[in-house]
């Protein structure tokens, strides 16, 4: 009996033990998917000491130091950027939204004129690249009343409006610009004729719709160095930041030819964006 017992109860465990092994699914194996492949491949040494270079080039840029290293020169010109005494007596920087009667009545001119958020919008592409990031640009501003700005490489513009106003305000009344922390001059106005501020051998171009029509990647192989590292053959854009006109080789003799890059009249910001990606993809700067 005891026999038939212990057999009855291994007999009903191992038939509990197959209803649970019945019960539970055979666990399936786990595809494995393939990976994509990095975008780009692990740098050589020589390619990571090359790039080693190029950051110290860039820093000593931003701070002001010395170097072999091309820079792209940009300079801004016919900037609407012009201060006006208001009722309260505080200066504003002149404007078509604010200032449009005084435009009118007094100045007797287009308030259309008066747009000085074309400088601003221009300069956010300039100081938002990563060329100028990589401490490959230079920047200057030229008013249409004759004044001379110039800019740090390491300056951050406001990104409003209304505080850019005032700091132009600023700028234009206290001749410069320095920064809080370690007193470097961020912005100053600076001598004419800008010619003087050019290295030797600079070669110059205006950018109008009305000139020679390029591709900006065409542009760039005619006109710019392969290797942002050589000194000779400086290049220096005269783009023009005001609401109408065009940059004439009247105001500037020393521009040797005058270039489009498209087929439509563009903004400032636009054009900007569209010379300085081709740059940068020919120096390899991502």
């Amino acid at each position: 009996m005891a026999d038939d017992e212990s057999d009855d109860s291994s007999t009903s465990s191992s038939s509990s033990e197959e209803g649970e092994g019945q019960g539970q699914q055979p666990k399936k194996k786990q595809r494995t998917t393939a990976v994509p492949p990095p975008l780009e491949i692990a740098p050589t040494a020589d390619a990571a000491s090359s790039a080693i270079k190029n950051q110290t080039n860039a820093n000593s840029l931003l701070t002001g130091s010395k170097s072999k290293s091309n820079r792209l020169i940009i300079l801004l010109d016919q900037a609407k950027l012009e201060t006006v005494k208001n009722r309260r007596g505080n200066y504003e920087l002149l404007n078509c939204d604010d200032h449009r009667d005084l435009c009118k009545k007094k100045l007797k001119k287009d308030p259309k004129e008066f747009r000085p958020d074309i400088c601003h919008q221009e300069l956010l592409a300039l100081l938002d690249s990563p060329l100028n990031k990589s401490g490959h640009l230079q920047i200057y501003i030229r008013t249409s009343r004759n004044v001379l700005i110039e800019l740090h490489p390491s300056v951050r513009i406001p990104r409003t409006y209304k505080r850019f106003a005032g700091l132009m305000v600023q700028l234009l009344h206290k001749m410069k610009i320095k920064a809080s922390e370690n007193g470097t001059t961020l912005m100053k106005v600076i001598k004419n004729p800008f010619s003087q501020h050019l290295p030797v051998g600079t070669h110059v171009y205006g950018m109008s719709c009305q000139g020679l029509l390029y591709s900006p990647m065409g542009l760039t192989k005619a006109l710019i160095p392969l290797n942002p590292d050589e000194a000779e053959n400086q290049v220096c854009f005269v783009i023009g930041a005001m609401a109408a006109g065009h940059v004439t080789v009247e105001d500037h003799p020393y521009i040797e030819k005058m270039f489009s890059i498209s087929e439509y009249p563009l903004s400032g910001a636009s054009a900007i964006n569209r010379i300085l990606g081709a740059i940068e993809h020919q120096w390899g700067i991502v």
